[in-house]
C-alpha cells in the first residue's frame, strides 16, 4: 500500500487543523457572548423545556457539546445551577451539537467552502489586531471559521483514495460482515475515537469524510455517530472529578442520558436505518446512503439529528429517574469539601468571564469561613470546660491555616486568569478580587489572634464584672453586624447592588465604640476596676475586634470599586 509515514502525518495535521478552527471559533464566540451566556445559564428556571432551548442555542452558538456540558457542570459546581435545570440544558446540548454535522455535511461537501477560507482570514486578520476587545474576538471568530473548513478540505484530501489502496477495504471488511457484531464494533470505535480526540464534532467530521470516500457504509457510520455520544460524555465527567457531588451528579446524568439513548436505538437500530432511508430517497428525493456514498453525509446528520431529538422527547420524563439513580450513585458526604475549594475546583472555564464567575462564589464562601471562624471565636469566650475549649480553639488554629491556603489558591487561580484574554471590565473585577482575598485573610488573622487574647485571659484567670463582659459582647456584636453586611454585598450580583453607605455606618459605630472604650479603660484603670493585666486583655479585645471592622470594610469598598 503507497500510504507513507508522511501521508499519516498529513492526516493527523489536517484533524489538528480542524481542531484548531473550531477550538478558535468556539472560544472567540465565548468571549463575545460570555456574560450572555452566563446570564442565560444562571437564568434558568425549573422549567425543563426552557432548559433544553438553552441547551440548543448555546451549544449551536459555540459549536461543542463538550464546552456546554463542562460549562454546566462548572455552574452546578458554582450553585447556579439546580441539579433538575442542569439536566436540561445537557438534553439540550446534545441536540445543539447536531448543527456542526449539518453545516460540514451541507457546506463541507455541497459548497467549496476552503475557496472562501483565505478570503475570510484576510477579512477577520485586521479584527485581530484591534485593540478593542469584542472586535478581537470577532477576528478569532471569523478565522476559526475560516480554519475550520480548510482543515476539513485538507481532511478529504488526506484520506486515502480507496481505488488506489484496496487493501484498506480489505482491511475494514474483516469487520464489516460480522451483522451486529459490526455495529457494536464501530460503536467501540466512534466511543474511543472522540474519547481520544475529545470533540464528538471532530469524530464526526472524520466520520463524515470516511463515509463521503467510500471507506465505511451507512449503518456503520451509525454506529460510529452512537459511540460519538457516549464518548462525548467523558469530557464533562473528567472536569467533575474533583468538583462537588452536585456537580459530579450532574456529569452522571449527562453519561446515563446518552449511554440510555444508545441503548434503546441500538435494539431498533435496522428498522430506524430504513426509516432515514426513506425519507432520504423517497420523501426527500435524494440517492438513497445505502446506495451511493456521497448521499450518507445528509442522511447521517438527518439520523443524528432526530435520535438525540427523539431521546430528548422520550426522557424529557424521565428526569426524576434520573435524578434519583444519580444521588444513589453519588452519595453527598455530611461536611462535603467542607475544607477545600468548592467552586474553582475544576480549574479554568474557556473564558475570562465564565471563570470570574466560579472566582466569585468561591469568594463568598471564603467569606462564610470567617464569619464561621469568628463565630467560634465568640463561643470560645464562654466555654468553662477545658477540653471542650481545647477542641474549639484548634478549630480556630485549623480555620487560619485553611484561610491561608485558600488566599493562596485563590490567588494562583485569579493569576491563572488573568494569563488569558481579558476585556476591561473583567481586568478590573479581577483586580478588586485580589484585594478582596487579601482583606478577608486579614479577617480570619485578626479571629485568630481574638482568639489567642481569649486563650490569655483563660490561662491568666482573667475575670471581668457583669457590666465590663456586656461592653465587650455589644463590640462582638457590632463585628458579627458588619460580617453580616460584608456577605450581603458579596453575594450582590452588580456593584450597583453593593449597600457600601450601611457598611460604612456599622464600621463608623465600631470605631466610635472602641473610642468610647478607651476612655473608659483609662477610667477603669484610675479606679482600680480592673488590675493593669485585665486592662491589657480588654484593649487587646476592643482594638482586635476593631482592626477586623478595618478588613471588613475594605472588602465592601473594593466591591463598590469594581465598576
Amino acid at each position: 500500500m503507497n500510504y507513507s509515514i508522511y501521508d499519516v502525518l498529513t492526516l493527523i495535521g489536517s484533524l489538528g487543523l480542524f481542531l484548531f478552527g473550531m477550538k478558535m471559533m468556539s472560544e472567540g464566540l465565548q468571549k463575545v457572548a460570555g456574560e450572555k451566556m452566563r446570564a442565560i445559564l444562571s437564568a434558568m428556571t425549573t422549567n425543563r423545556f426552557t432548559g433544553i432551548l438553552t441547551g440548543v442555542l448555546i451549544t449551536a452558538l459555540i459549536q461543542s457539546s463538550s464546552a456546554t456540558t463542562v460549562m454546566v457542570v462548572s455552574f452546578v459546581n458554582a450553585g447556579l445551577l439546580s441539579l433538575i435545570q442542569s439536566i436540561g440544558v445537557i438534553m439540550g446540548a446534545n441536540i445543539g451539537t447536531t448543527v456542526t454535522a449539518w453545516i460540514i455535511s451541507i457546506l463541507g461537501f455541497k459548497v467549496k467552502m476552503s475557496a472562501l477560507s483565505l478570503p475570510l482570514i484576510g477579512l477577520g486578520l485586521p479584527f485581530i489586531f484591534s485593540k478593542v476587545g469584542k472586535r478581537r474576538f470577532w477576528g478569532e471568530f471569523i478565522i476559526g471559521f475560516a480554519l475550520l473548513f480548510m482543515g476539513l478540505e485538507f481532511l478529504k484530501d488526506s484520506v486515502p483514495d480507496i481505488k488506489q489502496n484496496p487493501e484498506i477495504l480489505s482491511f475494514l471488511s474483516n469487520y464489516t460482515h460480522l451483522g451486529f457484531g459490526s455495529v457494536l464494533i464501530f460503536l467501540f470505535i466512534g466511543t474511543l475515537l472522540t474519547i481520544v480526540i475529545q470533540s464528538s464534532s471532530a469524530t464526526m467530521a472524520l466520520t463524515l469524510v470516511m463515509c463521503n470516500n467510500g471507506w465505511i457504509s451507512f449503518d456503520l457510520a451509525a454506529a460510529m455517530v452512537l459511540g460519538e455520544n457516549i464518548g462525548t460524555t467523558i469530557t464533562a465527567n473528567l472536569a467533575a472529578a474533583v468538583a462537588n457531588s452536585t456537580a459530579k451528579k450532574a456529569a452522571r446524568a449527562h453519561l446515563i442520558f446518552n449511554i440510555f439513548g444508545v441503548v434503546w436505538m441500538l435494539i431498533v437500530f435496522r428498522l430506524f436505518l430504513h426509516g432515514i432511508d426513506y425519507l432520504v430517497s423517497d420523501v426527500i428525493g435524494l440517492d438513497s446512503p445505502y446506495q451511493v456514498a456521497t448521499a450518507i453525509p445528509i442522511a447521517l446528520s438527518l439520523f443524528h439529528t432526530s435520535f438525540n431529538v427523539i431521546n430528548v422527547l422520550v426522557m424529557f420524563w424521565l428526569v426524576p429517574v434520573i435524578v434519583k439513580t444519580v444521588n444513589y450513585m453519588v452519595k453527598q458526604k455530611e461536611s462535603d469539601e467542607e475544607f477545600r475549594l468548592k467552586y474553582i475546583a475544576t480549574g479554568l472555564l474557556s473564558t475570562s468571564e465564565l471563570s470570574l464567575v466560579q472566582a466569585k462564589s468561591e469568594i463568598s464562601l471564603y467569606a462564610e469561613r470567617v464569619h464561621k471562624m469568628f463565630k467560634i471565636a465568640r463561643k470560645l469566650y464562654h466555654i468553662k470546660d477545658e477540653r471542650e475549649f481545647s477542641k474549639q480553639y484548634s478549630r480556630i488554629e485549623k480555620y487560619e491555616t485553611i484561610c491561608d491556603n485558600l488566599e493562596v489558591e485563590i490567588a494562583s487561580y485569579l493569576t491563572q486568569v488573568s494569563e488569558g484574554k481579558m476585556t476591561q471590565n473583567s481586568t478590573v473585577k479581577l483586580r478588586s478580587m485580589m484585594r478582596i482575598i487579601s482583606d478577608i485573610e486579614s479577617i480570619a488573622d485578626s479571629n485568630f489572634n481574638l482568639a489567642k487574647t481569649i486563650l490569655r485571659k483563660k490561662e491568666g484567670k482573667v475575670k471581668f464584672d457583669e457590666d465590663i463582659e456586656q461592653e465587650i459582647f455589644v463590640m462582638f456584636d457590632l463585628v458579627e453586624k458588619a460580617l453580616k453586611k460584608m456577605e450581603e454585598n458579596l453575594a450582590a450580583v452588580d456593584s450597583k447592588d453593593v449597600n457600601v453607605n450601611d457598611a460604612n455606618n456599622i464600621e463608623h459605630e465600631i470605631n466610635n465604640y472602641r473610642d468610647q472604650l478607651k476612655i473608659q479603660h483609662l477610667e477603669y484603670i484610675k479606679t482600680k476596676r480592673y488590675k493593669y493585666k485585665a486592662g491589657v486583655i480588654f484593649m487587646d479585645l476592643v482594638t482586635g475586634s476593631e482592626k477586623m471592622g478595618d478588613s471588613i470594610i475594605n472588602v465592601s469598598e473594593a466591591l463598590v470599586d469594581n465598576k
